[in-house]
């Protein structure tokens, strides 16, 4: 193995270290403040989306369909769809439109 491999997983293992230490350096007692604990829950959910947006405009060659389907899937969750509902109900809004496209 190469020293430049050796030192780039050496760095890449700080890095993710550092992110996991730090909360337990910082926050060693049991409360942790509520505009902070409202800010960590909605973590997951940012990152997700990051991820998952750009994929899921580029699912087809015409970005059109790739904004109905985040449409319709937002449309239906923000009428309170569940998890299941609102991936089914995207599916099948894209599934009728395929043909258009």
């Amino acid at each position: 193995m190469s020293v430049d491999i050796f030192i780039i997983i050496i760095g890449m293992a700080v890095v993710t270290y550092i992110p996991r230490m730090l909360p337990l350096v910082f926050f060693n007692t049991k409360h942790i403040p509520p505009t902070l604990e409202g800010i960590l829950q909605n973590v997951p959910y940012a990152a997700l989306g990051a991820l998952i947006f750009p994929g899921a405009l580029l699912i087809h060659d015409n970005i059109v369909f790739g904004l109905i389907g985040v449409l319709s899937a937002f449309s239906i969750a923000f009428l309170g769809g569940s998890l299941i509902t609102v991936v089914l109900g995207s599916i099948a809004v894209l599934t009728l439109l395929t043909p258009l496209f």
